[in-house]
């Protein structure tokens, strides 16, 4: 109890000190836990053997995550996905586990060997692959969605790839013994009870192993079935029933039970429990409990994920690399290179362009922790040699460490290829009206058309062809160019133009343009769409003449309606709403006097001070407005200032 207690100790503490401080560098919280690993593993020593064990254990956290990736995708999505699950995910496990095979025989390997040697490096790393995409907000794209595909079909190869393993063994034909390879005699003793040498292991273990190949199949067959079916009709007696007790711990009780026998069932007919779960979660993903079943297993499957990639980090033989650098870093270059050849092709021939096919290619590049299954399978069958699985092992683990860094590099590369974006050739701007549109997206297209609607005439510039040609599509005239350059809105009239409305995506291009206007037209009006209330402040600074949180004015109705829901009559609901838009304007302006850029929020004491006594104030204003009729007249000014 003490170790395990020592232990955990150090496990959570390595990550709680290494964690936080990757994500505040911008490294990534995978990158973190690895960095953890090795250092309480390779470089202090605090770790040892167990680090194994555990990492069996952790591996849980792949097939949570993959649960909950399936309660995202219904049904439909996932046939929707078949083409790229049978084409995109079949063509890269093929091609590249022939390019990694042909290279290992170009190594002078037997052809048993260089093809095990492809089988497990062909596979790519679902957990970190996975967790980057989702914490970094990728997995939508479609590099993400193309990436996803191609890591669900991995997860189903390796069972093809489990049976294909012990056919190699028998074609090699050595007649080596277990010592002739270097295992030792516990390894040979664990192999053997993986396999069914005992009787209990057979017995708890499979299902399958005694029956004939009909036998196999049907058995397999009927497993899925009862997922499906007991996923679809079963799930929501059992929840009701659980609900019964109200207690918050039967749910998370009820979901790690309906995961952990899934994957048990999976495993019992010889399939991946990762892709048990994924299916179980498909099966869910219309569920009326499918929020209470992420809320619960959410915390797990972090907690998990994280143990895992410490575990990998601190299971990075050091001392093998220190004897072969050149070696080991040499054949881990080879590696990625050929996988990334294989998913550039792949890319193009699926038509996966700009930054979706940087993310695809850098993001998959990696060999993945089932590599250290199939290795260490590939052992017991006497394919690989001790000394080769250790070479293999220390790749594996290798190119998954520098995964978190290709991640950074595609930021990276993102941000140039935005940067320096060919940019179509500019419209002539034949026409010049007294409002000026700059940005046309989900903002700017709404006062386009109140505008207009009303009688006026508008000049749009907006640097997305898309958005230009959307916009001629349905009657509405638009300019491409970029609204932050001087010529072209000199072009577009800003000497004669009454009103600039600034309805930029981009918060630092919106304060650019902002500046530029004031500075060359004093006299001119300008309306300004803010980010954030930050971004407020800074457009206030630059000479705004009436600021618009994108989020305010929605956030205001959905408040009202929400009083309105609790008991509130319509028209103080309205009051109410009227009096904190009217407070919390005033309250804007007054603040952006005392913000300052240079100094963070936090070490501003004036601002927060001030920000505290307006907390106060607001709660006064809002309770005065139950009670005195509101001027429609002082509304209306009011409405007319930020």
């Amino acid at each position: 109890m003490e170790a395990f207690l020592f232990q955990s100790t150090i496990y959570l503490m390595a990550a709680c000190l290494a964690v936080p401080i990757a994500v505040r560098f911008g490294l990534g919280s995978v990158l973190g836990y690895l960095l953890a690993g090795i250092i309480i593993g390779p470089v202090a020593g605090l770790v040892g053997s167990e680090t194994k064990d555990l990492q069996h254990f952790a591996e849980f956290g792949v097939v949570m995550m993959l649960f909950l990736i399936g309660l995202e995708l219904e049904p439909r999505a996932l046939w929707d996905m078949r083409h790229r699950l049978l084409g995109l995910g079949g063509l890269q496990v093929v091609l590249t586990g022939v390019l990694i095979t042909l290279a290992a025989l170009a190594l002078d390997q037997t052809w048993p060997v260089a093809v095990a040697i492809g089988l497990s490096l062909s596979l790519s790393s679902t957990a970190i692959v996975l967790q980057t995409l989702n914490e970094k907000q990728l997995m939508g794209t479609p590099g993400g969605r193309s990436a996803f595909s191609v890591l669900l079909t991995q997860d189903i190869a390796v069972i093809p790839m489990l049976a294909v393993l012990p056919l190699l063994a028998l074609s090699a034909g050595t007649g080596l013994t277990v010592a002739d390879y270097g295992v030792t005699s516990d390894l040979a003793e664990k192999a053997h009870d993986a396999h069914g040498g005992g009787a209990h292991a057979e017995s708890v273990m499979s299902l399958i192993e005694t029956l004939p190949a009909w036998g196999v199949t049907a058995v397999t067959v009927g497993a899925v079935i009862v997922i499906v079916l007991g996923g679809h009709y079963l799930t929501h007696s059992i929840f009701r029933y659980i609900h019964l007790s109200k207690l918050r711990e039967m749910y998370t009780a009820a979901a790690l039970l309906f995961v952990v026998g899934v994957s048990a069932l999976m495993m019992l007919v010889g399939l991946s429990p990762a892709l048990g779960a994924f299916l179980a979660g498909v099966v869910l993903a219309n569920s009326e409990f499918r929020h209470e079943l992420e809320a619960d297993l959410e915390p797990f499957k972090g907690l998990l994920l994280g143990l895992f990639f410490i575990t990998v980090g601190a299971g990075i033989n050091f001392a093998l690399l220190a004897a072969e650098p050149l070696k080991i870093i040499g054949i881990t270059i080879v590696v990625m290179v050929s996988k990334y050849i294989v998913l550039l092709c792949l890319a193009l021939v699926f038509r996966i362009k700009g930054r979706d096919r940087v993310l695809f290619t850098l993001g998959l590049a990696q060999a993945g922790e089932f590599g250290f299954v199939l290795i260490t399978f590939a052992v017991q069958q006497h394919i690989f040699t001790v000394d080769l699985s250790q070479t293999l092992l220390l790749v594996v683990a290798l190119s998954m460490l520098l995964t978190p860094l290709l991640f950074i590099l595609y930021e990276q590369l993102q941000k140039r290829m935005r940067d320096h974006a060919p940019d179509h050739t500019p419209d002539e701007i034949d026409e010049q009206n007294a409002i000026i549109i700059a940005g046309v997206g989900r903002f700017g297209q709404v006062v386009n058309r109140l505008v207009q609607h009303s009688g006026y005439k508008t000049t749009v510039l907006d640097h997305d062809l898309k958005k230009i040609q959307l916009m001629r599509r349905f009657g509405f005239k638009g300019f491409l160019g970029d609204p932050t350059r001087p010529d072209l809105l000199h072009s577009a009239g800003l000497e004669t133009a009454r009103v600039l409305v600034v309805a930029l995506d981009n918060p630092d291009a919106a304060l650019q343009l902002t500046k530029y206007a004031r500075k060359t037209r004093p006299d001119l009006k300008i309306i300004a769409r803010a980010h954030d209330r930050t971004h407020s402040y800074a457009l206030y600074a630059a000479g705004a003449d009436h600021i618009v949180r994108e989020l305010f004015d929605a956030a205001l109705r959905a408040g009202r309606y929400a009083l309105e829901e609790m008991g509130l009559p319509e028209h103080d609901a309205h009051e109410q709403e009227v009096a904190f838009y009217r407070t919390d304007r005033a309250a804007m302006a007054e603040l952006a006097r005392l913000w300052d850029p240079d100094i963070p929020v936090e070490k501003n004491e004036a601002y927060i001070a001030r920000a505290r006594e307006m907390n106060k104030e607001l709660e006064t204003a809002l309770v005065e407005a139950l009670d005195t009729p509101a001027d429609p007249a002082a509304i209306s000014e009011d409405d007319k200032r930020e």
